[in-house]
């Protein structure tokens, strides 16, 4: 049997009993500018140059870490009261700006 807990306060959920959310995140780079034909020139130039450095050095390492960083998927269980304030603040933007330190 699947059991799950509430992603953010760690409430345990029941398959038949309780409402269970899903959130599910994706994050991945952009490309917004347009290209013309002497950017592609020069695109082609600089992957032939990184091309030849990757083959010299651990190229694969460096290619992995890299596609790592531009597409990430999370996904989360949420009880129905997180799932409540999740909505009114999904970055929790609001919950940085209460953050207060002492002046120690």
């Amino acid at each position: 049997m699947v059991h799950y807990t509430c992603d953010m306060c760690g409430k345990p959920l029941l398959a038949g009993e309780d409402i269970r959310y899903v959130v599910k995140i994706e994050v991945y780079s952009t490309c917004d500018t347009i290209d013309t034909d002497d950017d592609l020139d020069e695109e082609l130039w600089e992957m032939e140059d990184d091309d030849e450095e990757n083959d010299r050095s651990e190229g694969e390492d460096a290619e992995e870490d890299k596609d790592d960083e531009e597409y990430k998927t999370f996904r989360f269980d949420l009880c129905h009261k997180c799932h409540k304030k999740y909505l009114q603040d999904p970055l929790f933007l609001k919950s940085w700006n209460r953050t207060r330190f002492s002046e120690n």
